[in-house]
């Protein structure tokens, strides 16, 4: 364990939490001439999933900062002019394409695994490169098909081979096209000064945690090494000299760091208000969400019908920098519907009703309908409020 100086300052638990909203890009003025690109750096990672209600979550990451930006804007801003790759860091993320030499004590992890859960058939993987070297960019598809069968775990030797030459660092993920991954050689997608894994696993492992640190920022141990999904010793290690500094938050229990730049400046600004994907870098750590916001949030997706509590994809809600309610969207025509609605009281119904209105127009969705609120005595003040915002 490394010997850590004392902190030099000291935070109130509301302090932390504006810090981390503005580290994130929810408080001030949104950075409108940076855009997509600018969220991306801002972020270091915006994670990927495919379930898809209002939007994708890559989609909505930006949308929540930024406001109603385009689609098709999202995704030139992540793929045009190899600005990003794809990547695991928290989960599959989408990263900025400078941090590629960062990720080489991944790559070289990968490279020295010994053990997979899919079998990789002789000869297909050096067919694979050999096949996107002369046809590239191709989809698994293109390269021969994806699945033995209709199974969605039965990857045949063309998708185990094109997925472990990813991991390897040999072939890149330059778009999704139906959300389907399209590959390329490394060595086309990725600028030649970037295309290196010249820095140690500790060079690498100290910038992740510097960034996690930025994008957070603070943070204790835990939310830092989950930010880039680092072992905790992997933190500990080079922490010290990371160049963040240690400092206490009041409530909090436990050893944190915070980003110099943020202690230097108090956070003010307009809060936004919007709804969350749940896998928003805001709110994706659990532990660290029930900390900050006294917020307890979990998908519901994979849980059985019967089981879940708020809904399929419930999106928290943001507004004044507090979490104030939950929303599980749907989409029939023209009209976003709540199916289910939950409020953190009566004056959380306005900023509710109001993130309801922004995203149905994001999404071309004409008019809003509530089909359950939790609190049956709030829905008259939310309906009443959707009315007058919809006019």
């Amino acid at each position: 364990m490394t010997t850590l100086p004392p902190p030099a300052t000291e935070l109130s638990a509301d302090e932390a939490r504006r810090l981390a909203l503005r580290a994130q890009g929810f408080l001030g003025a949104p950075d409108r001439r940076a855009g997509v690109r600018g969220v991306l750096r801002h972020l270091g990672a915006v994670q990927l999933d495919t379930i898809s209600v209002l939007a994708r979550s890559h989609e909505l990451v930006p949308y929540a900062r930024l406001g109603a930006v385009g689609r098709r804007t999202v995704d030139d801003a992540y793929w045009t002019d190899t600005h990003a790759f794809e990547y695991w860091s928290h989960a599959a993320c989408v990263l900025p394409i400078e941090e590629w030499p960062h990720f080489a004590f991944r790559r070289r992890a990968y490279r020295n695994r010994p053990h997979w859960n899919h079998h990789l058939p002789d000869g297909d993987y050096d067919r694979v490169i050999e096949q996107l070297r002369a046809e590239g960019p191709l989809t698994a598809t293109d390269l021969g098909g994806a699945k033995k069968t209709s199974e969605w775990w039965d990857w045949s030797g063309t998708k185990v081979a094109v997925e472990r030459a990813l991991m390897y660092g040999e072939v890149v993920c330059v778009e999704r096209r139906g959300w389907k991954r399209v590959y390329d050689l490394a060595e086309r997608a990725v600028p030649a000064a970037l295309l290196h894994d010249d820095l140690d696993d500790t060079e690498c492992v100290r910038r992740l945690v510097r960034l996690a640190g930025r994008s957070l920022g603070v943070g204790t141990r835990a939310d830092i090494a989950d930010y880039h999904r680092l072992k905790a010793e992997q933190v500990d290690a080079v922490i010290a000299d990371s160049g963040l500094v240690p400092v206490t938050v009041q409530g909090w229990g436990r050893p944190a760091w915070a980003d110099p730049a943020a202690l230097e400046t108090p956070p003010r600004g307009r809060h936004r208000t919007t709804l969350l994907s749940p896998f928003d870098s805001l709110v994706w750590e659990r532990a660290r969400t029930e900390r900050i916001f006294g917020f307890t949030h979990r998908l519901e997706a994979y849980v059985p019908r019967q089981k879940r509590v708020h809904g399929y994809f419930a999106m928290p809600v943001l507004a004044g920098g507090r979490l104030v309610g939950r929303v599980d969207p749907a989409r029939e025509g023209r009209t976003l519907v709540a199916k289910q609605v939950t409020l953190a009281g009566s004056k959380a119904a306005p900023a509710v009703a109001q993130a309801l209105v922004e995203a149905a127009s994001w999404v071309d969705c004409t008019d809003v309908r509530v089909e359950r609120v939790d609190a049956p005595d709030l829905r008259d003040a939310l309906t009443a409020e959707l009315s007058r915002l919809l006019g």
